[in-house]
């Protein structure tokens, strides 16, 4: 059993360690965002740009606050920052918080309910892979998991709206909800029905592969033999005890999963022009609004910087011993 002190100083370590991330990502998105070509004035005053003069421009930059060198706008960038003001959306004429609150709603809901099918239907798939190896369901499901990890996001998404939205004309190719229905239930959830399932379908046999895998070795172990002579059932076997041993790697990779549904999220949130961070984030950058992209970038990764956290007291919470990336490297190695 680990000491307090041990304890508060392994947790101080790891809160050091997020500061200094945060601050080295926030620095890097700041200085690449305001080196990048492209005029701000353009994503705060549109075509007006054109008509003003140089004397008029310069103005504008100043109160803007774009006009003074990269550390200075920094340093102050991040002094407002740190009592919360995060500053004013050029595109939009409101504070950039007020920005992503308005959006964030919306790939909770898409990411959350992505992350929730994802981790039962891999689960499902993966238990029943192992149950019926070899078998003609195992190949089909192997096969097709196989071919739907190698399938373009993107791809999938234009493939989608061709096949149910434009020919079949059965679901929404676009938006989160019908414009005058943003309280029918029914409306946001056909409108979800799409972007969830290409991010399902992306995802899915990446970790129902690590169930499928790691249930085959608990298969083979003698506690399945024994099970089976005392006359239960392969499949009350699984679910009973083998499931159960394979939980904790793939909680630990499900942990790992939330940056990366988190990016397929952006991904597919900009081809179905659902109003989501990712959406947003595409449009800051592609606008220069520098405050808009500062926030969505630093949340974007805090999430990934969390979840690497959680999959390090995954780690130590299964075995002390180890390091904190071990599984990590287990999960990008061993499990596929």
């Amino acid at each position: 059993m680990e000491r307090k002190e041990e304890v508060m100083k392994r947790i101080g370590k790891k809160i050091g360690v997020f500061l200094v991330s945060l601050f080295v990502l926030s620095f890097v998105t700041f200085a690449i965002a305001r080196l990048a070509p492209g005029d701000p004035l353009v994503s705060y005053y549109g075509e007006r740009v054109e008509k003003m003069s140089e004397t008029q421009k310069a103005a504008a930059r100043k109160r803007l606050g774009v006009d003074e060198p990269l550390l200075v706008q920094y340093g102050r960038w991040l002094e407002r920052a740190v009592h919360g003001d995060f500053g004013l959306s050029f595109q939009y004429k409101q504070p950039a918080g007020d920005v992503l609150a308005a959006r964030i709603g919306n790939t909770l809901l898409l990411g959350g309910a992505a992350y929730i099918v994802l981790f039962l239907a891999s689960l499902l798939i993966g238990v029943g892979c192992a149950l019926h190896e070899g078998t003609w369901l195992d190949r089909v499901l192997v096969k097709a998991g196989t071919v739907s990890a190698c399938v373009p996001e993107f791809w999938l998404c234009l493939l989608l709206i061709f096949v149910f939205s434009v020919t079949l004309g059965w679901l929404p190719a676009s938006g989160a909800y019908t414009i005058g229905r943003q309280s029918d239930v029914l409306d946001r959830l056909a409108h979800l029905v799409l972007p969830l399932a290409v991010l399902v379908i992306s995802h899915v046999w990446y970790y129902a592969a690590l169930v499928r895998n790691r249930l085959l070795e608990e298969l083979g172990k003698d506690y399945v033999l024994l099970g089976q002579a005392n006359g239960l059932s392969l499949r009350r076997i699984v679910w009973r005890h083998g499931v159960p041993n394979v939980l904790p790697s793939y909680l630990s990779l499900m942990a790992i999963a939330l940056p990366h549904i988190l990016g397929g999220t952006y991904v597919v949130e900009m081809v179905f022009s659902y109003p989501g961070l990712g959406a947003l984030a595409y449009e800051s950058a592609r606008y220069h609004d520098y405050n808009v992209l500062m926030l969505t970038v630093l949340l974007s990764g805090m999430v990934v910087l969390m979840a690497n956290g959680l999959v390090n007291a995954l780690a130590h919470r299964l075995d002390p011993t180890q390091d904190d990336t071990q599984i990590l490297r287990e999960s990008e190695g061993e499990w596929l």
